[in-house]
């Protein structure tokens, strides 16, 4: 056969195989697909109709190393048989030249604009179930006739959505929880309730510690943005894991989970439903829910109520900013060009005029001065704190300590927080002034753990018994009981008293 016959021949068998269809059926019709590469490594891309069913493997069609060797004579040499290739299916038509691919309809492709601001980024995430009824209405209603109050609440909350949208986000949680501190705390991070719950998810001191957030004399963690914002998002985590509902998991927050717990027993035991609607529960308990899905819903249509909430950007309000050496919270905001009024609202868990870096390593500061602190950081070459740690080795009354620190006895107790006529106990640990000696940072132990305990501080006084006293009579007198002035005595009986004795009374 003539070799120019052979090539030809051969050129047809290997561009018959070199095309392989794999269709592709979704909801938006047609899509590109790309072939196996030809014999040039060059693809080609075919429009599939969806309903095509995936071609078969045909029979495998002779190489051109196998015609060679039939043309030749010579007897075939020992193969593995190649893997046979798809062919496109008769009915698909000619393959659609590269680049005259039909365009896409408009309505196959779907416009995903980013969000406007924070509430329309909450209004995406809303996935919570309804609660009907009075309840909600009655909510809404109160929520709706306090414009006010909604406007101080959402302006507050614009310096921490942010962060708390993006953190639900990334846990895949419901972005109602958004709105949970305008329940708790109207957002206000200094909010302290009646039964000593903190900051803008309200944290009770026992539970903080449970979730590692430290209260100290020098900082409370339930009042931090970041920490307490992470807490509570576990906490609430943990409570869904448990009871698998939302309504019951934020009943648990307010009420505390024993308590939903032994009401959903108790329910179990009389066979009743033990949903959240069907607990027994505090009236706080059962409004609870209630108001949260009535900001939601506010929240979620504000103009159906005749309410406009204030612009709150899509974009981070702050920006956490690395301390690795204590400095003023004053220089702090000298170097980022804020006040320490702003400082402090984005920080509140900073009680003292000095941050300490082992105990608190990052600052959090508005998302355009932080790059300006930094800068100014780097260049500054003063002292950067004027503060130190000073812990009790016994106990002192605040005049004989403020003479040890060579402070003013009136700068001590009010840094400290110290109301008169008060003892500082032995281990307590006070702010004091730092001294040129004394240029070290706090160490993380002091940083961490710092505490001030105080008890009165009574004068030592000697008094005359005087004839028909009793120990009743002196305990009376000057507000003891008959067994302190037996203990401050070394007296064995009430009665051991006669006329012209010498008593000690300690007064505050």
């Amino acid at each position: 056969m003539p070799l120019t016959r052979l090539c030809a021949l051969a050129s047809a068998l290997w561009l018959s195989g070199c095309v392989t269809t794999q269709p592709v059926t979704n909801n938006q019709g047609p899509a590109p697909v790309i072939s196996s590469q030809s014999h040039n490594d060059t693809p080609s891309i075919a429009q599939v109709p969806a309903d095509i069913p995936q071609a078969q493997p045909t029979q495998a069609q002779p190489t051109i190393d196998d015609l060679a060797v039939a043309e030749a004579g010579q007897p075939e040499v020992a193969r593995e048989p190649p893997e046979a290739p798809l062919t496109p299916a008769p009915t698909m038509g000619p393959l659609t030249p590269i680049g005259t691919t039909a365009p896409l309809a408009a309505a196959d492709v779907a416009t995903v604009a980013a969000p406007s601001d924070m509430w329309d980024r909450i209004r995406r995430g809303l996935t919570m179930p309804d609660i009907d009824g009075p309840l909600v209405e009655s909510r809404i209603n109160w929520y709706v006739s306090k414009p006010d109050y909604i406007q101080r609440m959402s302006e507050r909350s614009a310096r921490y959505m942010f962060y708390i949208v993006e953190e639900l986000e990334r846990r895949h949680l419901p972005t109602e929880l958004a709105l949970l501190p305008f329940i708790e705390s109207a957002f206000n991070p200094d909010a302290v309730s009646r039964t000593k719950a903190v900051g803008i998810w309200q944290f009770m001191p026992l539970t903080g510690r449970e979730y590692d957030l430290r209260q100290n004399s020098f900082r409370d963690d339930r009042q931090d943005v970041v920490a307490s914002t992470n807490a509570a998002l576990d906490y609430l985590e943990s409570l869904y894991a448990q009871f698998g509902d939302w309504h019951l998991a934020l009943a648990a927050y307010n009420w505390g989970q024993g308590n939903v717990r032994r009401a959903i027993a108790k329910n179990k035991k009389a066979r009743k439903p033990t949903g959240y609607l069907d607990l027994r529960m505090p009236n706080e308990t059962r409004l609870y829910v209630p108001k949260l899905q009535a900001v939601e819903q506010i929240v979620r249509n504000p103009e159906a109520y005749g309410l406009t909430l204030p612009e709150v950007p899509n974009h981070p309000f702050f920006e956490s900013v690395t301390i690795d050496r204590d400095i003023d919270v004053a220089l702090v905001a000298k170097l980022s060009g804020i006040s320490e009024t702003d400082f402090r609202k984005l920080n509140p868990a900073q009680r003292q005029p000095v941050i300490l870096s082992n105990g608190t390593p990052e600052i959090l500061l508005p998302w355009d001065n932080a790059t300006e602190f930094k800068l100014r950081l780097e260049g500054y070459n003063g002292p950067l704190s004027s503060w130190t740690a000073w812990v009790a080795k016994r106990n002192y009354t605040p005049a004989q300590i403020a003479k040890l620190v060579r402070m003013p006895e009136k700068e001590l107790r009010a840094i400290n927080n110290i109301p008169p006529r008060m003892l500082v106990r032995k281990g307590s640990t006070l702010l004091v002034r730092k001294h040129r000696e004394t240029q070290a940072d706090v160490p993380a132990k002091i940083a961490d753990n710092a505490q001030l305990a105080l008890s009165p501080q009574f004068s030592r006084q000697k008094i005359r018994v005087k004839r028909g006293q009793t120990l009743s009579h002196i305990s009376d007198q000057y507000g003891v009981s008959v067994a302190t002035l037996m203990k401050w005595n070394n007296l064995k009986s009430p009665r051991s008293l006669r006329a012209g004795q010498s008593l000690i009374v300690k007064i505050r």
